[in-house]
């Protein structure tokens, strides 16, 4: 007995080099983290804070209530009412003021977002598909497709603003003479094809990256099974490329909430602020007032993050309980 014990005896001090080793670990992983937390706090913590510190401020012009100038100050959360309830003052502003343009800016930006985000979607699974495909001449398919992503946003819009004429190549083809560009539904919809067309390249390449990771035996032991080309598509293809499909959708929503350069150049928010975007009205309103836009910003900085924290804790949560369901089986 006393040999055995004198045999285990010895197991003891490796524990304790792994103990300190995985502490030396810890530390070493701090000191790499901390030069990265400082440049995020520089370049994105101190914006932010200082946006929201200058939208609680008076923008120094004219008092409306004494017809004096005003140097600025506190001004509370008049800034935000002056959006949120759309008032200008003490009185409700006309349409087509920024403050009645707010709500109107965020229907934009949701339907544009929403529109484009689905259609994307919907082409680049179906592009990602094709490109997965073995056949001559794919990787020049492949390079074809990414094209019009790479193509610079500005050239995107000048190029559908020549296509989307009275008298370009759209209205050649379908045979009609449409204004895409004075009508409100119809420039919402040269937006959104102009959007699709040059996005949806990057939905379908980051889609084919979770294709190509699916064994080919998953598909040979569904068709041996029976499984038709539909079946396999639901019930293989897309559970697998889920994960690729949710980061895709995640990065495109955020992107398209913060849609600026194509309406801009492509409709300049009109006619009226039928195609205005919220960044589009920030921009807008750093002439009338800096910290008015301050405020406009902080609350376009609120709603992306609220988007952004619900498909990260949706994603999240499929996560953990797969994770945990794995686990359970596993055990």
């Amino acid at each position: 007995m006393s040999s055995v014990a004198q045999a285990k005896a010895p197991s003891r001090p490796p524990t304790a080099k792994r103990g300190s080793q995985k502490d030396v670990e810890r530390r070493s992983a701090i000191w790499l983290i901390i030069p990265t937390i400082a440049i995020l706090a520089v370049v994105i913590g101190y914006p932010i804070v200082t946006a929201v510190i200058e939208s609680f401020q008076k923008d120094p012009g004219l008092d409306p209530t004494t017809g004096m100038f005003s140097q600025g100050g506190f001004a509370g959360f008049s800034n935000y009412t002056h959006f949120l309830a759309q008032q200008c003052g003490t009185v409700t502003c006309p349409p087509g003021t920024n403050g009645a343009a707010f709500w109107t800016s965020v229907g934009n930006t949701f339907l544009f977002t929403v529109c484009t985000v689905v259609l994307e979607t919907v082409l680049g699974v179906w592009m990602a598909i094709i490109m997965n495909r073995s056949f001559r001449g794919r990787a020049l398919v492949r390079a074809s497709v990414l094209v019009p992503w790479a193509i610079p946003t500005a050239v995107t819009a000048k190029l559908m603003l020549f296509m989307f004429a009275t008298y370009g190549i759209v209205n050649v083809v379908l045979q009609q003479q449409i204004l895409w560009l004075s009508d409100p539904t119809a420039a919402r919809i040269a937006i959104i094809v102009s959007d699709v067309w040059k996005t949806t390249p990057f939905m379908a390449l980051l889609i084919l990256a979770g294709l190509q990771i699916i064994p080919d035996e998953i598909y040979e032991a569904a068709r041996v099974d029976g499984a038709s080309t539909v079946q396999q598509f639901f019930r293989i293809t897309i559970p697998l490329i889920k994960p690729a499909l949710m980061v895709a959708v995640l990065f495109r929503t955020l992107d398209a909430l913060r849609m600026y350069d194509l309406p801009a150049i492509l409709t300049g928010g009109g006619p009226g602020i039928s195609t205005t975007t919220l960044s589009m009205l920030v921009v807008s309103q750093i002439r009338q007032g800096f910290n008015a836009a301050a405020a406009l910003s902080t609350l376009t900085f609120i709603i992306i993050f609220l988007v952004a924290f619900v498909f990260v804790r949706f994603l999240g949560a499929n996560v953990v309980a797969t994770q945990s369901g794995t686990k359970k089986g596993e055990a």
